[in-house]
C-alpha cells in the first residue's frame, strides 16, 4: 500500500497532538490479582484504573443476596486523593461517586445473565489511580474485562467513551465540530458526554450528560461516540483474546 502523504492542518490538532477522532492510547491487562476472582487494569490516555470482581457468591452475615431469582450486582469506587491534579481525599459519600456507581450498577444489571446465580452478589471494587478525563468510561471498560476474567456470562462487551463539542454552550456555535475521547483539559473546557453502547451494536446502554450544549449538536457528538465504543470493543476482544492464548498455552505445558 502507498504511504499517506496527506497533511493535517497543526491549526485543527489538539493541545496533546490528536486529530477530532482519534481515541488516547488505551493498554489494559486482565488478571492483575490472583487473589480475586476476577481483575483487570486498564488506562485510557492518562486515567488508570484497577477492577476486581469478587462472586458470584453468598452474601456474608447469613443475609440472603440479590433480588429473587437473580443475583445482586454491587459497585464500590475508591479515587485515590493523588489522582487528581488536585490532592483531596473523595468520600463514600460523595454524590459524583455514588451516581457512577449507580450508572455501572444498572449497565451491567441488563447486560449480565443475573439469573444463572439466584441468592447471589456479584461484587465490584473499583479503585481510581489517576484522573485525566474520561474516568466513568475507564471505570465501565474496567468492569468489563474483570468480569470477563471472572467467567461470568454477558450478552457482549460494554465499551464507553467520551464525546464532546469544541464549542461551548455560551457561544452559540451551531457549526462545532465534534471530539472523541476528552481529557481532562478539555473536560473542563467543553461540553461532553459519556456513552456506552453493547458490542459492536449502536445500541446504547449508557448515555451521561451533564453539561450543556445546543441541541442541534447532540447527534453529531453521540454518533462519535458510538464510534468511540467500537474502537474500543476491538481493544478490549484483542486484550481478551491475548489472555485466552495464555492460558491455552498455559495447558498445553
Amino acid at each position: 500500500m502507498p504511504l499517506d502523504t496527506s497533511t493535517y492542518s497543526l491549526a485543527l490538532l489538539r493541545l496533546d497532538g490528536r486529530r477530532w477522532n482519534e481515541l488516547r492510547r488505551l493498554n489494559a491487562q486482565m488478571r492483575t490479582q490472583a487473589a480475586a476472582d476476577g481483575s483487570s487494569y486498564l488506562e485510557m490516555g492518562n486515567t488508570k484504573v484497577i477492577c476486581t470482581v469478587t462472586g458470584p457468591a453468598e452474601p456474608k452475615g447469613g443475609r440472603q443476596g440479590g433480588s429473587g431469582e437473580k443475583a445482586d450486582i454491587q459497585v464500590s469506587i475508591s479515587i485515590a486523593g493523588f489522582s487528581g491534579v488536585d490532592r483531596k481525599k473523595t468520600g463514600r459519600n460523595d454524590k459524583r461517586v455514588s451516581e457512577m456507581q449507580n450508572t455501572i450498577t444498572e449497565a451491567f444489571s441488563q447486560s449480565l445473565f443475573t439469573n444463572l446465580y439466584p441468592h447471589s452478589t456479584i461484587s465490584l471494587s473499583i479503585h481510581v489511580l489517576s484522573q485525566d478525563g474520561a474516568l466513568l468510561s475507564a471505570c465501565i471498560n474496567a468492569s468489563t474485562l474483570a468480569l470477563i476474567d471472572a467467567g461470568i456470562p454477558m450478552r457482549d462487551y460494554i465499551c464507553a467513551c467520551t464525546a464532546g463539542s469544541t464549542s461551548s454552550y455560551g457561544s452559540n456555535d451551531e457549526q462545532a465540530d465534534p471530539l472523541l475521547d476528552l481529557n481532562n483539559v478539555e473536560e473542563q473546557e467543553l461540553p461532553f458526554l459519556t456513552v456506552a453502547t453493547l458490542g459492536a451494536s449502536d445500541a446504547v446502554s449508557v448515555l451521561v450528560m451533564e453539561t450543556r450544549v445546543q441541541g442541534g449538536r447532540l447527534e453529531g457528538m453521540l454518533a462519535v461516540g458510538v464510534d468511540g465504543c467500537k474502537q474500543i470493543r476491538e481493544i478490549l476482544d484483542q486484550v481478551v483474546k491475548e489472555r485466552g492464548k495464555k492460558i491455552l498455552d498455559g495447558s498445553q505445558l
